[in-house]
């Protein structure tokens, strides 16, 4: 076994990593760049040095850094971690030539499974079933046009170089086909520094489904059952599972000797990940293979006991698989949920902050978290917004999903926005608990994103309980008053959505007896005020939920809801009706940026006529180009943002002429 290992990442992964070799006994080595100097990786790890500026390709991506930092630290192997440089051929061959191991696959593995074109060639060549399509490179944007034409709308333009949705667009038609064509392009150049894109035929309603390979240098190789991740956007994951749920015993077996197929076509060794797209029919093609450790890995672990970074370790020190095919167990159920920094609200756009509040649920066999960020980490536009993945087991998908939501109502962040209380709303969606997804999911059920909405019957009642509750028990201890005292029986009204609710709440039993307008509902709670996340039962049921308060007004998270509520007395909340209220400023003939980023170009100038749908100017965040587009025909007045600027929210980009009537 290696003394010490270099990890050649940051974030969640490189701490990933270091808990295996702390397991194993091995020294490990963080490596950061200026943006993370006092990032969790670098505090975890036994040493940590210094590789380079923010931008990625002067530190993370920056081959010749990462050789010196190994060479500076005496590291014997490099864990690249995914993403940055874990899948580039270049950077193997010069830590061979440096004479530190690389914990992956061999150069040759790398460099066809790196190239999406060469990829499928020799997957056809192996006999593996392969999406229709070209797999040349296109020559511009007129052969992609022509190539288009020819397999027939939809098609998918890709990066042959791409990963993690960067570089890839759906095209419906020739419009789209020629933007699509550019913006792949674009992504494909910044994020792996090669721009090839070739194309194929999009898969209707398709799942997908990838199955975990491992193999070593003594020519075993095996898989490690399926897992889907079908529930994603724009192509990245947001919440995989394993096993899945449509699935067959049959198709497992075909999917993963085709797998261990491919990977013996190319004498692989270490973990990898072939990813297969499913149709209706459980027809499955191959897409692509991943020769590093996948972000979801965590699931496989769950259901098959193994760990994959002490494997991988272990094969590229030169040791045999300790088991076989038949020794692979499947056991229960996991579920992973990608805790991102994004704005669900506005369409999923990346946000960026620093956390001045993390609290992760409790971990245990059942519930892990996996996370490179704590309290005052600054999430950044230069990396990927992900936060933590929460992974959930249980006996069976419904233990697993009841779990999981309980796991979420008890993460609290503060300082940035997140997409936990959408995780939760997906979990409760009725398409989600039958198991009837496909990677349209998001699309076709939150077409304009996520807001969440008042909840129905009687999970609103809880919440209002709950709501009454703390709000008398924060009077009784500003009174210094016992809060099971006689002094809490009290009624009062909860405004919230434009409805009001009539409640009544007296002590019994340790607990209280409240009515909500007809209700009555038994709830327990010790809520002190003290605590971000609260814990309370109604009639015997348990929940968590967040509970923030100011003065008389109360916002609860429960389950993917927002409540907003008012409390008053009686009297007073027949006077609350004849308040005025405020109207919002008019800023229609203004081009907000929806997100913080970097303006990478504009398209217009002040006096242009622009038509609606018009590309207006480009938005790059994590990675991922994001175009602002016309919403209806007008005229640019002024342009209030020069290329190049770092945006935040909201931050004026375009002004249109008003229209006068």
């Amino acid at each position: 076994m290696f003394k010490k290992v270099l990890i050649a990442n940051r974030g969640e992964i490189a701490c990933r990593i270091i808990r295996s070799l702390r397991q194993l006994g091995v020294v490990s080595v963080a490596v950061f760049s200026d943006a993370d100097l006092d990032a969790m990786h670098t505090v975890y790890a036994d040493e940590a040095v210094a590789i380079g500026p923010a931008l990625s390709a002067q530190s993370y991506l920056s081959i010749d850094r990462l050789v010196d930092a190994c060479l500076q630290t005496g590291a014997d192997a490099v864990h690249p971690g995914y993403g940055f440089l874990s899948e580039n051929s270049d950077f193997l061959e010069a830590l061979n030539t440096a004479g530190i191991a690389f914990v992956g696959p061999g150069q040759r593995a790398i460099e066809v499974m790196g190239d999406k074109i060469t990829a499928k060639a020799l997957a056809r060549k192996a006999g593996i079933s392969v999406i229709p399509g070209y797999d040349e490179e296109l020559d511009g944007i007129d052969d992609a046009l022509e190539k288009a034409r020819a397999i027939g709308y939809p098609v998918m333009l890709k990066a042959s170089a791409g990963g993690g949705g960067k570089g890839m667009r759906v095209a419906f038609n020739s419009t789209e086909c020629r933007e699509g064509f550019d913006r792949a392009q674009n992504e494909a150049q910044s994020s792996f520094g090669d721009n090839r894109i070739f194309i194929e035929k999009y898969i209707d309603k398709p799942r997908h489904i990838e199955i975990q390979v491992v193999g070593d240098h003594h020519g075993n190789c095996v898989y490690l059952h399926e897992r889907e991740c079908s529930i994603q956007r724009r192509h990245q994951k947001v919440i995989e599972e394993a096993p899945s749920t449509f699935i067959d015993s049959a198709t497992r077996a075909a999917m993963g000797q085709q797998a261990v197929d491919l990977a013996k076509a190319v004498d692989y060794y270490s973990a990898g990940t072939v990813e297969f797209i499913v149709d209706q029919a459980r027809n499955f093609y191959f897409l692509e293979m991943n020769t590093r450790l996948q972000v979801e890995h965590p699931v496989t672990e769950m259901i098959t006991g193994l760990d994959l970074v002490e494997l991988m370790l272990r094969i590229a020190a030169g040791e045999e698989l300790p088991f076989s095919q038949s020794d692979v167990p499947m056991d229960g159920w996991a579920i992973e949920s990608r805790i991102y920094a994004e704005n669900p609200g506005r369409g999923f756009v990346p946000a960026t902050g620093r956390l001045i509040y993390y609290r992760q649920p409790p971990q245990s066999g059942s519930v892990r978290v996996d996370s490179g960020v704590n309290e005052g980490s600054e999430i950044s536009i230069h990396y990927d917004p992900m936060v933590a993945k929460l992974i959930c087991h249980g006996s069976d998908r419904n233990a697993a999903i009841a779990l999981m939501r309980e796991s979420l109502d008890q993460f609290h962040i503060q300082g940035v926005v997140t997409n936990v209380s959408f995780l939760a709303s997906l979990l409760a969606h009725k398409r989600f608990l039958t198991g009837e997804t496909t990677t349209a999911f998001i699309d076709e059920e939150y077409p304009e994103g996520f807001v969440s909405q008042t909840p129905s019957e009687p999970l609103l009642s809880k919440i209002i309980a709950l709501i009454v509750v703390v709000h008398q028990r924060s009077l009784v201890f500003q009174s210094g008053d016992n809060p099971s005292s006689s002094n809490l029986r009290k009624t009062h009204v909860v405004r919230t959505a434009g409805n009001s609710y009539r409640c009544s709440v007296e002590p019994e039993d340790g607990g209280y007896s409240v009515r909500v307008n007809g209700y009555v509902l038994k709830l327990t709670t010790a809520w002190t005020g003290a605590e971000k996340v609260t814990a309370f039962s109604v009639d015997g049921e348990h929940y968590y939920a967040q509970v923030e308060r100011a003065d008389f007004s109360y916002s609860v998270v429960h389950a993917g809801f927002l409540v907003s509520a008012l409390i008053l007395e009686p009297h007073t909340s027949e006077l609350y009706d004849f308040m005025p209220l405020r109207t919002p400023k008019d800023q229609s003939h203004l081009l907000l940026s929806p997100m913080p980023g970097l303006l990478i170009s504009i398209d217009v100038e002040a006096g242009d006529a622009v038509h609606a749908g018009q590309a207006l100017a480009v938005i790059e965040a994590m990675k991922m180009e994001n175009v602002l587009k016309a919403e209806r025909d007008c005229v640019i007045k002024t342009i209030h943002a020069a290329i190049g600027d770092t945006l935040e929210p909201d931050q004026p980009v375009i002004e249109f002429q008003v229209q006068t009537q």
